[in-house]
């Protein structure tokens, strides 16, 4: 089961509801809302959207899991993630410097490609 299917999954048994009542309310048939769940079948945008509203989640959860796995995903260097979370404890004066900091490495990476 993928990612996302396994969200469903999770955020329909939060609802206590079984398939066939998840697909009669987002109104889908319950061979598809098997797919969605089991088979790894992406729905398409309007049928996700009914899924996040039955859920009261967003599509991004529903698709890219929570903040932490999200980063997990897109992050290799798991140093790094783990200095972006220390940085979002900071207050936002010094979260502010953090982000005009980063910033300016990546204007300055950009304007060396420029120069090449």
């Amino acid at each position: 089961m993928d990612n996302l299917g396994k969200r469903i999954q999770e955020e329909r048994k939060k609802l206590d509801l079984t398939q066939a009542q998840l697909s009669d309310k987002i109104k889908v048939s319950h061979t598809q809302m098997a797919r969605y769940e089991i088979k790894g079948v992406q729905p398409p945008a309007d049928v996700l959207q009914k899924l996040a509203d039955a859920f009261g989640v967003t599509i991004d959860y529903l698709v890219n899991g929570n903040i932490q796995e999200k980063a997990k995903t897109s992050l290799q260097d798991s140093e790094l993630l783990q200095q972006f979370k220390e940085v979002e404890k900071m207050n936002d004066d010094d979260r502010l410097t953090v982000k005009k900091l980063i910033d300016a490495f990546i204007t300055k990476g950009k304007i060396k490609q420029l120069a090449l």
